[in-house]
């Protein structure tokens, strides 16, 4: 059983990502945060997500996603399923017809955040095509659309460059290809090889984002070219796209299955 903190309380020193190189040392204020929801995956192999916490976008969407995404999503157990491990595997899939499936699941309707520290434990997939993707859209999307409604990207990744991981957000007048984005790339180390914890620290004022407690992009109000729509509830996402617009799509050396596996999901608020 995997141990859960209620309080976290993040170090103001010098922090390390793998790959055994010392970042700069960061002076950042101590945080107390106390969790109010999160997800451990514990569970016997092939269980479906936990029902009271997640739900399932499904099919092929609108032009595949919004991003000419190339992949159907379900909610087989052949595509998400707990391991028996304490982990969350979201696996993409390609048939003997050249058909991909995958998974994207979601809290939207079960329950939302306004502010904290969202944060998930994973190890993403690697190959050409491969897109996943740990992510918040806000809870007013049915009534005022995207990008309107804000997203905010605490990972996504293309495949074909394992070592780049990038944090983006989107909203009115600065989304898509002109998102505020910034990579964040491991020199001696790729996301695929071992578990990270990607993360944001998010208050009215900015959103933070983090690679193993790194702080490698302060976003404020004053970034923004068009409305800041981030003082508002969201809800969280997780997801393997195949192909699209961000990536590209798959190719003949593109391993499949590819998997993410997330060992937990936790958002705290601050105390």
């Amino acid at each position: 059983m995997k141990h859960l903190n209620k309080i976290i309380i993040v170090s103001t020193l010098a922090l390390m990502v793998a790959g055994c190189e010392v970042e700069p040392v960061q002076t950042l204020p101590t945080r107390n945060f106390e969790l109010v929801w999160g997800d451990e995956f514990e569970g016997a192999a092939a269980n479906s997500l936990d029902a009271t916490k997640w739900t399932y976008d499904l099919g092929t969407g609108q032009n595949g996603w919004g991003n000419n995404e190339l992949q159907t999503y379900t909610q087989s157990t052949q595509n998400v399923a707990l391991d028996g491990l304490g982990n969350l595997v979201i696996t993409a899939r390609k048939d003997q017809f050249g058909n991909y499936t995958s998974a994207r699941v979601k809290t939207q309707g079960i329950f939302t955040q306004k502010y904290g520290r969202i944060e998930a434990r994973i190890k993403t997939p690697t190959g050409t095509g491969m897109w996943p993707a740990f992510w918040m859209l806000g809870s007013n999307i049915d009534s005022v659309t995207w990008p309107q409604c804000g997203e905010i990207d605490i990972m996504e990744q293309k495949g074909k460059f394992s070592n780049i991981t990038y944090g983006s957000i989107h909203g009115p007048g600065y989304s898509g290809g002109e998102a505020i984005t910034t990579p964040y790339a491991l020199q001696n180390d790729r996301f695929d090889n071992n578990f990270y914890v990607y993360a944001i620290e998010w208050s009215a004022d900015k959103i933070d984002f983090f690679v193993n407690d790194y702080l490698y992009k302060r976003i404020t109000p004053a970034d923004a070219p068009g409305e800041w729509v981030y003082n508002q509830p969201f809800f969280l996402i997780m997801n393997v796209a195949v192909g699209g617009n961000f990536g590209g799509p798959p190719n003949s050396n593109t391993p499949f299955p590819g998997s993410m596996t997330v060992d937990y999901v936790r958002v705290y608020k601050e105390k």
